[in-house]
């Protein structure tokens, strides 16, 4: 394929992922309520009862935001589906039958990135965060778009984040990287953790950033066990 050829195939697949997301958050939209009254469930454990909105339409916008993320995660199948279209003109064929294991474990963990973030991560940096202001002795009134699009934030990037194993394999497979070269470039994969971690979270407080870190370089070694498992050298078959 051209470069042209490439930049028509990637609006194509953009087009498709949008109008997904489009139809999930339809379906959403019904249940943005209830998704309101989840997503406060962690600030309500942490002793806060009551959040802050500081304009009229605040609510209104928030329940938007909280559609369109559980819209991503309804849509993930299909969404990493394309993402498969797109790179698969560069695969030979008989590299194109991990299509099916891609994108059911890539879809499993990005909803496992979505729970740990729920369950574990966003609760424990929240709790950490809002003790230290009590025995500082300071009121905590937390601002509800900030709250939520900190969850937001939170949610959407372990899910992502979640990918690293799914990738992994797949280039493991495919012979574009293994274990042994994954394993000696660990150093800088913590080191692009760490960037990333800093640039995808909002503050600039230590735990908020190790929230992201240790889980992405937890991940990455995982990836590491996974190309030692089940990498290979690429090679063309007859029929490629």
């Amino acid at each position: 394929m051209s470069f042209l050829d490439h930049l028509e195939e990637l609006r194509k697949r953009l087009i498709n992922s949008l109008i997904a997301i489009a139809v999930a958050f339809g379906v959403c939209w019904w249940f943005s309520l209830g998704l309101f009254k989840a997503v406060s469930r962690p600030i309500n454990l942490a002793g806060v009862s009551s959040l802050v909105a500081s304009t009229p339409t605040e609510g209104f916008n928030l329940q938007l935001k909280l559609a369109v993320m559980a819209a991503i995660f309804l849509a993930a199948p299909f969404v990493l589906g394309q993402v498969w279209l797109f790179i698969s003109p560069g695969l030979y064929k008989h590299e194109r039958k991990y299509a099916l294991p891609f994108i059911f474990f890539s879809s499993l963990l990005f909803v496992l990135g979505g729970l740990f973030g729920y369950f574990i991560a966003f609760p424990f940096a929240l709790q950490f965060l809002i003790q230290w202001e009590k025995d500082m002795g300071l009121t905590v009134l937390i601002n509800t778009s900030e709250y939520f699009d900190l969850f937001i934030m939170v949610e959407l990037g372990l899910a992502v984040i979640f990918e690293i194993p799914a990738v992994i394999f797949v280039l493991s497979r495919i012979g574009l990287v293994s274990g042994p070269f994954l394993l000696r470039n660990t150093r800088y994969a913590i080191l692009v953790s760490a960037v990333v971690a800093a640039v995808i979270t909002p503050t600039t407080d230590i735990p908020n950033m190790m929230m992201m870190m240790v889980p992405m370089v937890g991940l990455y070694l995982l990836g590491v066990v996974v190309a030692y498992v089940f990498g290979k050298k690429r090679t063309r078959e007859p029929g490629d």
